[in-house]
């Protein structure tokens, strides 16, 4: 059972070493300011018949990714904070360091966040998925720790010295057995309106012996974040793809309506869980665009276009909204 320190804190590890067919991992993006550079790196554990410990690297400007693996006594924690540290890279709420090197890989370097905007939390919604935070057996756990926020800083990709100063960051987590059988993810925080994010998650949720689709989304802009989920009232009322390339959907919660065209484009290929082994594959866009608009009381909250957006989908997710 977890405690309720880490369930009002999703950002610090929320497992135990001691546990069988489990996974979790760390999301951090980055995106330049004049967005020409962007890339993720997800550190996290397998504990599994392959326990490991490992640092996923996503690059939005090549599309190319790389798998960084490492005995768990590598991997060590902070109980009271984000504070990870795999091999010599250490991630932490104030910023990244990272030594990687492989085969194909040599990437080092350090940057710095500040300005971190949290999503809202209270006594029923102590973590981005509301009540649902409190129940002990979901499949997979969600987590935001940074609505946006600003970095700083440079990496060297292979002798390539990329610059991040004045850009955007995000990070978010997932925890758990297995990554949901089917699912649909996106997350955008580059748009003209700089305080401007968004985040769309929806998937096939396991619920006492049957199922059910969940999803929790976010809009903010100048420092408020509204949540629209399947604990609050929220509906998705549309989600479709419109060609191999194009995802539309329309969210409502009361008079407010969030909209959204994601176009999909590039993607790295990454390892994700099943029952705690990182043996299936995703494919995983730094370099998607999305058209946002919201509207409340019939009056236009923001109508723009983002750049560098998340994005993941499955197949299965679209068969439950036809």
């Amino acid at each position: 059972m977890r405690s309720l320190y880490k369930i009002f804190h999703p950002e610090v590890f929320q497992g135990s070493l001691n546990k069988k067919n489990y996974f979790e991992g760390w999301y951090f993006k980055h995106v330049s300011a004049s967005t020409d550079e962007a890339f993720a790196v997800i550190p996290g554990i397998s504990l599994s018949e392959d326990t490991h410990a490992f640092i996923q690297y996503n690059d939005g400007k090549t599309g190319k990714s790389a798998y960084f693996r490492y005995d768990i006594s590598e991997f060590s924690f902070d109980r009271k904070a984000l504070k990870i540290r795999i091999g010599q890279s250490l991630f932490t709420t104030g910023g990244i360091n990272l030594d990687l090197s492989n085969e194909s890989y040599s990437i080092n370097g350090e940057i710095e966040y500040s300005s971190i905007l949290k999503p809202p939390s209270g006594i029923l919604m102590p973590g981005i998925m509301g009540w649902y935070s409190y129940v002990p057996w979901m499949e997979c756990n969600h987590g935001v720790i940074s609505v946006t926020h600003n970095i700083k800083g440079s990496v060297s990709v292979n002798g390539n010295i990329r610059q991040f100063n004045g850009g955007k960051g995000y990070i978010e987590k997932d925890w758990g057995i297995s990554f949901p059988e089917s699912w649909l993810w996106m997350q955008c925080n580059n748009f003209p309106t700089q305080s401007a994010s968004v985040m769309i998650s929806a998937g096939k949720i396991p619920w006492r012996g049957s199922f059910f689709i969940g999803f929790v989304a976010f809009f903010s802009l100048n420092g408020k974040t509204t949540i629209l989920a399947t604990y609050n009232g929220a509906e998705i009322i549309s989600l479709c793809r419109k060609g191999s390339n194009i995802t539309e959907t329309v969210i409502i919660k009361g008079d407010l309506i969030l909209k959204a065209k994601i176009i999909k484009k590039g993607e790295g290929v990454l390892k994700a869980p099943v029952s705690g082994l990182m043996n299936n594959t995703i494919k995983e866009s730094i370099d998607s665009e999305v058209a946002l608009e919201v509207t409340e009381s019939g009056k236009i909250v923001i109508s723009e276009n983002g750049v560098r957006a998340g994005y993941e989908e499955t197949e299965g997710i679209f068969n439950y909204f036809k």
